[in-house]
């Protein structure tokens, strides 16, 4: 398989209003699309990233109001890692602490500066001041500067009891190759390297087991240019034995899911059709989308969703 990098991550919160207003106000990320969870329709789907929605760059989310806070830990995604500009951690430093959102001491990893972070429903997020050259460009924000911006997805770290099926599935069927290793974190790229592609592989002892609820990650979907690669990974995969779900279209990218050896579920996404086929890139996020086939059901479904105003 060839995998780009990152396509999307997938994580769970709690009440929607809250959500939109993290991301969109305190972290600058554009709202790309306010559509539905397609097997649980009375629930939000959400989506965050640049301002055209690009492969790399998008965070979504399933809210459910009410539901149990999870625990993060082995077995899942642990955190999501944001790429910005190298001398960017002082102006989030100071705004996040200006807008009273829990943080911890930034660290350092791989030659990069870290600061993480933790959204209204207690989901770790890092922000990775890295001097990689990462071109591309932030989603447009009221009071967030170019200039120290989020660029998109840095990489995503897997927490796991023990790494070596999970790396050999990364470094052999999903085509990507180990880069480096410190203490108990070891990072592989899915390509060639720089943001967007990494994913770290963290064994460290003392992380409990993952419970999935708000603050945890769903899945980790990875990319795949066309139809062909997808219908490729979609056999290499069966050929495996990974129990890969049937071949499903989500208008916006077709997508295929499978657990890795260590229960983290990954899904293959295509780059193709993206996010403008049902509203202009100028007004994404603006109405509510349907996939065509729930297009029909949409007065039911309006009815059943809270407002997000």
């Amino acid at each position: 398989m060839h995998l780009p990098g990152l396509h999307h991550i997938t994580a769970i919160a709690g009440d929607p209003r809250r959500n939109l207003d993290f991301y969109t106000r305190v972290l600058g990320l554009r709202f790309v699309k306010k559509s539905v969870n397609q097997d649980d329709p009375e629930t939000y789907h959400l989506y965050y990233g640049d301002y055209a929605g690009s492969p790399g760059t998008i965070l979504t989310f399933f809210p459910w109001a009410g539901i149990r806070r999870g625990r993060p830990g082995t077995g899942q995604a642990y955190a999501t890692a944001f790429s910005v500009p190298a001398a960017a951690l002082p102006f989030w430093q100071q705004r996040l602490a200006d807008l009273k959102v829990p943080t911890a001491p930034v660290e350092s990893r791989f030659a990069d500066q870290v600061l993480p972070l933790f959204d209204p429903d207690g989901l770790r997020l890092e922000l990775v001041a890295t001097a990689e050259a990462d071109p591309r460009p932030p989603a447009p924000a009221a009071d967030v500067p170019a200039a120290v911006a989020i660029r998109g997805f840095h990489s995503t770290t897997l927490a796991v009891a023990h790494s070596a099926a999970t790396a050999a599935l990364l470094t052999g069927p999903m085509g990507g190759q180990s880069l480096a290793q410190a203490g108990h974190r070891q990072r592989f790229t899915t390509a060639t390297g720089g943001p967007g592609t990494y994913v770290d592989l963290l064994t460290d002892p003392n992380l409990p087991n993952g419970l999935s609820g708000a603050g945890t990650v769903h899945h980790v979907a990875f990319r795949v240019a066309d139809d062909a690669g997808y219908h490729a990974a979609h056999a290499e995969l069966t050929a495996l034995g990974l129990g890969v779900s049937p071949e499903i279209d989500r208008a916006y990218f077709k997508s295929i899911y499978y657990r890795e050896p260590s229960g983290v579920l990954f899904e293959i996404a295509t780059d193709q059709p993206g996010f403008a086929i049902d509203e202009p890139v100028e007004s994404l996020g603006a109405r509510l989308s349907l996939p065509p086939r729930l297009e029909p059901d949409r007065a039911a479904i309006e009815a059943a969703l809270p407002p997000l105003a």
